[in-house]
């Protein structure tokens, strides 16, 4: 999973670069930017996010405790439905594009134009929706079958096709087909999640869930992950809508002449693409392999089990975010050169762009515990509990940004992002304790103490490292290849080190796991 995760990440980092290397940091950029965290927000409310947290578990308990044939059954009206209701959404989404764009971006209107290329961009890429909310349905059937791979690679195909698409149309036939550059990229995104939905088929075919329409809203299972989607849109919707609301702080931030500056959303959504990179090898894949056992054992009503898994995954979830978080701190105005410093994108973006990924990166494991704990109440039955939480911390981040961005400028809407995630996960976690009987605290808690100290001596290893490199090394450019080239392996070597001699036991473990894989048989 985090094999194929990483995959996906690192297609995405080129695919951000190829919209840095095209359009830099400006109003072209910021436009499409809105158009394409609109459609995100409905992808992630709705499909990505409510459907598979409902779905997964429903469908686990059909494999679980029905036949075959009532599995296919759900299987089979939950797609009919998705085509039906998203198709409507879409179009919805079309229609009231600009709408949107007023809602979450008004302070485009004091750029000619800017409003306008936002609106189109939402119109154009809203009926990614449809596509996606099937990928994820087809990613649910092969997950809760216990196949991790095809769905995991899957994104990458998006990836891939957006930008191979996106370039074919926006540059090369663009000309002479009257597309823009930019609208080129925008249809891309279609083409990357038609793509994603068309290479997981074959796999569930063979797995003897082959789409045929069927219709029966009065189905006990479609009842029941209708009934767990509602909550769940609004409990699995804070990341998104917090990105959306920060977006309207970040889209009307003005210089000291009243002047609106063009670049906040896309340093915000550039760093953002960072943090996506460990949140999904080590939240998103995690988070992904645990939600089918977890919600096996509460079919089976095995809660020892169930709390036992959970715990595990939350300490792994720590063990690799925290430092990842210290990683991206340390490094990450380097990578972000690396990677971005090309075309129309400026030195001076590479700095506020690094600015904005320090004061995120601090809420990595809070973003990565929330995509692991939100899940595991949907396996109980429960999506009431995350709704509520998410709308508490998207209250909450409402008014933390408000302050922030007095005192930090658009970086503070970046800390904002930060504290809330933290707060959403610690929240979760105190409400799912008395629901399982206990979330081995005290392990967690010894664990999370050896975790910071492991973090701590790797963090001074790499400042000294890349000081050094910086001061040694005739051009910033040559130093910031040494900061990561050096500085990865080598942070990552003295986290491990670290870790063992301070006896954590999932690194212990870890290391068993794969000597006992490669050791010779001995007759």
């Amino acid at each position: 999973m985090s094999a194929a995760v990483a995959g996906s990440r690192i297609t995405g980092l080129m695919r951000e670069s190829v919209l840095g290397w095209l359009f830099g940091a400006g109003a072209t950029f910021d436009a499409y930017l809105v158009g394409y965290r609109i459609a995100n927000l409905a992808r992630d409310l709705f499909a990505e996010g409510a459907l598979s947290s409902a779905f997964v578990p429903t469908f686990t308990r059909y494999l679980t405790t029905k036949t075959p044939g009532e599995a296919r059954d759900l299987s089979n009206i939950t797609a009919t439905l998705l085509i039906v209701i998203v198709g409507i959404i879409c179009a919805l989404g079309m229609l009231f594009s600009a709408t949107f764009v007023q809602i979450f971006a008004p302070g485009f209107h004091a750029v000619p134009g800017k409003f306008e290329l936002a609106t189109q961009m939402v119109r154009t890429m809203f009926p990614f929706l449809l596509l996606i909310a099937l990928a994820a349905q087809a990613q649910g059937i092969l997950f809760a079958s216990r196949q991790y791979g095809v769905p995991a690679f899957s994104s990458t195909l998006f990836n891939v096709g957006s930008i191979v698409f996106g370039l074919a149309l926006g540059y090369w036939l663009g000309p002479h087909l009257g597309i823009s550059p930019v609208q080129g990229m925008a249809y891309g995104i279609l083409f990357g999640g038609a793509a994603q939905l068309v290479f997981q088929l074959p796999a569930v075919w063979r797995t003897g869930f082959a789409f045929r329409p069927q219709w029966n809203l009065r189905h006990e299972g479609v009842r029941h992950i209708l009934r767990l989607m509602g909550p769940a849109i609004l409990g699995g919707a804070a990341l998104q809508i917090n990105l959306l609301v920060n977006t309207n702080f970040a889209a009307g931030i003005r210089d000291s002449a009243g002047h609106v500056i063009n670049g906040p959303v896309s340093w915000l959504s550039y760093a953002m693409r960072f943090m996506q990179l460990p949140m999904g090898l080590f939240g998103v894949s995690i988070a992904s392999a645990t939600l089918p056992r977890i919600s096996k054992s509460a079919a089976d009503g095995n809660l020892a089990a169930f709390r036992d898994t959970l715990s595990r995954s939350i300490v792994t979830v720590l063990l690799l975010t925290i430092p990842s978080s210290l990683g991206l701190l340390l490094l990450g105005e380097s990578m972000i050169a690396i990677v971005y410093q090309h075309g129309h994108f400026l030195p001076f973006d590479t700095h506020q762009t690094g600015l904005a990924l320090s004061f995120y990166a601090p809420g990595l494991a809070g973003y990565a515990a929330v995509r692991l704990l939100a899940p595991a109440f949907y396996a109980l039955g429960d999506a009431r509990t995350p709704m509520f939480v998410s709308m508490a911390s998207v209250l909450v981040n409402a008014i933390a940004a408000f302050l922030l961005v007095h005192t930090f400028g658009y970086a503070g809407l970046a800390l904002s992002l930060s504290l809330v995630s933290t707060f959403n996960a610690i929240l979760l976690a105190l409400f799912i304790r008395p629901r399982i009987g206990g979330i081995n605290g005290r392990v967690i808690a010894v664990s999370l103490s050896k975790i910071l100290a492991a973090a701590a001596v790797m963090g001074a290893v790499v400042f000294g490292m890349t000081t050094a490199c910086h001061l040694y090394l005739p051009s910033a450019r040559l130093a910031r290849i040494a900061d990561i080239v050096i500085g990865v392996p080598a942070g990552a070597i003295v986290f491990y080190l670290a870790a063992s001699a301070l006896g954590i036991a999932e690194v212990a473990e870890a290391r068993a796991s794969i000597l006992r894989k490669f050791r010779p048989s001995v007759c």
